[in-house]
């Protein structure tokens, strides 16, 4: 069984995703963290995002094993994702490695942005998680709290809506939803109850019934 989780920056796609492969005993991929990795090595090596023969050959050479997963996660780094993403050369060179993840024996969980339009087209779930901007700038600002990076609600909020803008505007794979994908809208659910509506919506086919 092939599961995709899709959505825009925030918005739980990565809580559910890794939520859902342990339920269903399946191996997880972060796509993002993929293109993180090569806006992490961008930025380390001082090269303009828009250096798209440099992005493509850190792409090809990538192995994200290697990396320091919490570098990966900084707000900075993800803003540089979602430049080298747009990257045709970035995207050529990383679709190969996620396809044969989703392909392999019994099925994967496979959660960021293309996953059920580009990367698993034919995946037997489409989650396409979602919730206001407000929300989602909520949620990260109180991650960010945690980790004790001091920022302003309201930079936060213009952050969140200008990478939407972003993903959602550029030429190649914009951020959208399936045409078969089940809209799941977290705005006002807590981490369980958004788990028990995506296990509803990955069951309803087994159970012969309409998703949700």
């Amino acid at each position: 069984m092939i599961i995709t989780v899709d959505g825009p920056a925030a918005s739980g796609k990565g809580t559910l995703a890794r939520r859902l492969a342990k339920h269903y005993g399946l191996p997880h991929l972060d796509t993002g963290l993929l293109y993180r990795g090569v806006g992490y090595l961008m930025l380390e090596g001082n090269c303009a995002l828009d250096d798209v023969a440099t992005a493509a050959r850190i792409a090809q050479e990538l192995d994200v094993s290697k990396l320091d997963n919490d570098a990966l996660r900084s707000d900075r780094v993800g803003e540089a994702a979602s430049q080298v993403a747009a990257i045709p050369g970035v995207r050529v060179a990383l679709l190969k490695l996620q396809q044969d993840f989703a392909r392999q024996p019994g099925g994967a969980v496979l959660d960021g942005r293309d996953t059920g339009t580009v990367i698993a087209p034919n995946a037997d779930v489409k989650l396409f998680v979602t919730a206001t901007p407000e929300e989602r700038a909520r949620r990260r600002h109180i991650e960010l709290a945690a980790r004790r990076t001091p920022v302003e609600y309201c930079e936060v909020v213009s952050d969140i809506k200008k990478r939407d803008e972003r993903d959602s505007g550029r030429a190649i794979a914009p951020l959208k939803p399936a045409p078969d994908a089940v809209l799941l809208d977290t705005t006002g659910l807590d981490i369980e109850a958004a788990f028990r509506a995506a296990i509803e919506i990955v069951e309803a086919p087994r159970a012969g019934r309409t998703r949700p």
